[in-house]
């Protein structure tokens, strides 16, 4: 049987081609390569440690709330956080219910500590069958410490933040009054970092005054009983004033909290990873236009399109890949760092009280090493097509190189792009997150781009023909603009990187702007007194402790207070998915709550509900969350079970994500007896110091627990916070502008070896090389003034999406739209004069080279 060895002989040939013909692009050319090796690197990397920091949060702050629950089939609670402890035995004879165990769950406050301390109380003969984690250890010969009333058992966590031992005491703070228990051991097993206490259920109902309350019962059903039945049968029993919750929903909880923050780092990430992409085309495209001619001497010995094109696609791929690669191990190590040392929220404060760490994920690194790699190779896509099918009898002519770039100027792909753009913007979020808008913001971001070259071409002709109408036109700007009214393409690639670049900065410039001025003028509104005043055990729900009648009456009769307003904070739920809903009573004026809130839309007058209707009213979360609309008529589980609510209006509350309400002190402590108040904004008297009000307010009995804060320190801390937290954006931008500068290198780089003959004519005619230079710095000068212009216009587009449409999808609160001019003008100034300096450094070579060596080849 006959055998053609000729196949066999032509593939090792054909590899070794592409390795060397690799390996010349990258030896010749070893910056750009870098340049877009890292900045897929640095998209990658971003996107990697940010799915680090926030899969191990997540995985560890779930595992850690799904311990308190121990084997139990489901909880019942309350909607309000403490009821009767009736509902315990009534549970515990239920049909189908094998175990029930009652627990009662608060915070507690230490002094001189931040944050709360969870507190549980247990029934340690019911507890060991169902959340035998949650056991203390006693010492030996104490083995009755799990019962006693003055003894507290801490996680390994808690002892430590603390710093205390088995044997020493604690002192707790109950409103303000306090309360000494004995460190009698530690639990069984908690999660790492997780703070924790545990005593007797009894023990915790006295000392800390939730006589005859309770928070939760976890039960164990039988085998053999079927689960949803039973929590429908038992849900429809007792009434919208109790929530059977699942352990899918703890996850369904955790998950909601921080969805919309995990989603936005990863989208600003991906940010980075886009303009990799297309500096990656940037790339590629001014190599195949460089490189035209030797591809067509290739074709003409051989090489075949598809080969060709293989070629082309091989090196994004690499690129992508080893990009890949480096921002992987990068981003680990990022991701470990930030874990190590600011914790694990990246100044969301989702998950606190979990201390985890970066695990190598094998699917996230899977995908981020793929996306990588996809991108480099889509950014290569458009030059590998072009060269492939270029001719090569065209190619192998000096002057076709912008002809490579022709099918760039099609416009219709771009207003494609943007079409499909306005429409995604009117679309709802998608899985409770703004995928929509997301969409949108990369297709307005692709389709202008795409419509850079006939954009440039119009702008750059017009400007051309203006120019020779002069006079005595300058040679420099004449020769400037002449090259890029008649060679719009390679300009617009040039172009194309300043504007996205630019666009970006202004996009995020704006977004952040916006939201910091808005948040800025709501704290304005918002804090009005002149001293604000929290109970310390209070903490953040505000279901612990607080001020008494008796206490609150000597705060109001203290000598140069005005006016004591109090407040009460506690929290309902309504789903049991999702995280639970605040609850503020305070003093509003029903004929005017824009006095004391910052309302939006309609208001509903006294007038328009009737006298046994409790006026509320609701934060714009529970608008989006919810479906509540002014006007409705609402039931609450608060008060009796047919109390009838109705939305008087919404207000802006940049606060809480997940949904606040806002009803009278007086309806509140009415509906529910509580009488104790968890804040107090004091406006002090004509003439008296806010200095003198706090001496007078620590010499109360129990002024030791308060916390006393000034307006302008509650600004500054929100602020610090807000910067924090948005200062992933501020280095996206510094980024952006990097890429901007690099994109303008490379494009004139390229531009030094293909327009040398053209130089080396000019030079002929007698053109100095000081004119030449000239020549790059104003086409670098235009270029990114009108980079920079439409970038403008195009990042100013963005905002409007991210300002009007991303964040109220994604943290359900609207706010206006404001321009840092300031800002970015200093930026476009600044991204002006280095692209000008960054021409004329990449042109220098083109003046380097001997005039008649330029122009000796035959054209």
């Amino acid at each position: 049987m006959r055998t053609d060895p000729r196949p066999h002989a032509r593939a090792p040939g054909h590899r070794v081609l592409a390795r060397w013909l690799l390996g010349a692009e990258w030896r010749s050319h070893r910056g750009r390569a870098l340049v877009a090796i890292a900045t897929i690197a640095l998209g990658v990397a971003l996107g990697y440690a940010v799915q680090l920091i926030n899969g191990a949060a997540f995985n560890e702050f779930s595992a850690a709330t799904r311990s308190l629950s121990g084997e139990a089939d489901l909880q019942v609670r309350g909607a309000q956080p403490f009821v009767d402890e009736a509902i315990y035995p009534r549970l515990a004879n239920e049909p189908g219910v094998s175990l029930a165990s009652p627990v009662l769950a608060f915070d507690v406050a230490v002094r001189e500590r931040n944050s709360a301390l969870p507190m549980l109380g247990i029934d340690v003969f019911q507890a060991s069958r169902i959340t035998p984690d949650l056991i203390g250890v006693p010492a030996p010969d104490r083995q009755l410490d799990t019962l006693a009333s003055d003894a507290v058992f801490l996680s390994a966590a808690a002892q430590q933040w603390l710093n205390v031992k088995t044997g020493d005491h604690v002192t707790f703070l109950n409103g303000t009054s306090s309360v000494r228990l004995r460190v009698a051991g530690g639990l069984v097993r908690t999660r790492p970092g997780q703070r924790l206490a545990v005593m007797d259920i009894a023990a915790a109902q006295w000392r800390f005054g939730k006589v005859g309350k309770l928070s939760r019962v976890d039960v164990r059903l039988e085998r053999g009983v079927d689960r949803q039945r039973f929590k429908h049968d038992l849900q429809a029993r007792l009434g919208n004033m109790w929530v059977i919750a699942e352990a899918r929903d703890t996850d369904s909880r955790t998950d909601r909290l921080s969805r919309a923050y995990r989603i936005n780092m990863n989208v600003l990430a991906l940010v980075a990873l886009f303009t990799g992409a297309f500096l990656v085309f940037s790339t590629q495209a001014l190599g195949v236009v460089r490189r035209r001619a030797q591809f067509a001497m290739l074709r003409v010995l051989g090489l075949t399109r598809t080969q060709l094109m293989r070629q082309i696609l091989v090196e994004g791929a690499l690129l992508g890949l080893i990009g890949s690669l480096c921002g992987l191990a990068l981003g680990y190590a990022m991701a470990s760092a930030v874990l190590h040392l600011f914790g694990s929220d990246l100044g969301g404060g989702y998950f606190p009280g979990v201390q985890p760490r970066a695990n190598f994920q094998p699917l996230a690194s899977a995908v981020f090493l793929v996306l990588g790699v996809a991108v480099a190779v889509l950014g290569s896509m458009a030059p590998a097509l072009d060269a492939a099918r270029a001719r090569p009898a065209v190619a192998l002519k000096a002057g076709a190189e912008e002809g490579a770039l022709a099918r760039l100027a099609t416009p219709w792909p771009a207003l494609g792009c943007l079409l499909a753009a306005a429409v995604l913007t009117r679309l709802p979020p998608w899985f409770d997150a703004p995928i929509a808008g997301y969409l949108a913001v990369a297709l307005l971001l692709v389709g202008g781009i795409a419509l850079m070259p006939r954009v440039t071409a119009f702008i750059f002709g017009i400007a051309s023909r203006v120019c020779a109408m002069r006079r005595h036109p300058g040679v420099t700007g004449t020769l400037a603009l002449a090259r890029l009214a008649n060679a719009p393409g390679q300009a617009s690639i040039a172009m194309g990187g300043v504007l996205s670049s630019f666009a970006l900065i202004v996009a995020m410039a704006i977004m952040v702007a916006s939201f910091r001025v808005s948040v800025d003028d709501w704290l304005m509104h918002l804090l009005s007194a002149d001293l604000y005043v929290r109970a310390t055990s209070a903490g953040n729900s505000g279901d612990a402790g607080g001020l008494r009648p008796d206490e609150q009456a000597r705060i109001a009769a203290l000598p140069g207070i005005r006016r004591a307003a109090f407040a009460r904070s506690t929290h309902l739920t309504l789903d049991p998915a999702r995280p639970d809903v605040a609850v503020l009573a305070r003093d509003i004026d029903a004929a005017d709550p824009g006095a004391t809130l910052q309302m939006t839309g309609t208001v509903l007058a006294p007038s328009a509900f009737r006298a046994e209707e409790i006026p509320v009213w609701v934060s714009e979360a529970m608008v989006d969350i919810y479906g509540y609309k002014a006007g409705q008529r609402v039931h609450l589980p608060l008060g009796e079970a047919g109390q009838v609510f109705v939305v008087a209006g919404v207000w802006r509350d940049y606060a809480r994500q997940s949904g606040a309400i806002q009803m009278r002190l007086a309806d509140y402590r009415r509906l529910s007896g509580d009488t104790n108040a968890t804040d107090v904004a004091v406006s002090v008297e004509r003439g008296v110091s806010v200095e003198h009000v706090i001496d007078e307010l620590r010499t109360l009995p129990f002024g030791a627990a308060l916390q006393m804060s000034q307006p302008g320190e509650i600004r500054a801390r929100t602020l610090m916070i807000f910067d924090r937290s948005f200062a992933v954006t501020y280095l996206l931008e510094a980024v952006a502008i990097v890429i901007g500068l690099f994109g303008v290198a490379a494009t004139f780089s390229a531009q030094t070896l293909a327009r040398a003959r053209e130089f080396g004519m000019l030079r002929h005619v007698g053109a100095t090389r000081a004119q030449i230079l000239g020549i790059f710095a104003s086409e670098g000068g235009l270029l990114t003034a009108c980079g920079i212009a439409f970038g403008f216009a195009l990042g100013f587009a963005i905002s409007l999406i991210l300002v009007f449409v991303v964040n109220p999808q994604s943290f359900h609160w609207s706010m206006s739209l404001h321009v840092p001019w300031t800002i970015l003008n200093t930026v476009a100034l600044v991204m002006l004069i280095l692209s000008c300096s960054t021409a004329v450094v990449a042109g220098r070579g083109a003046v380097s080279v001997d005039a008649l060596r330029a122009v000796k080849e035959d054209w």
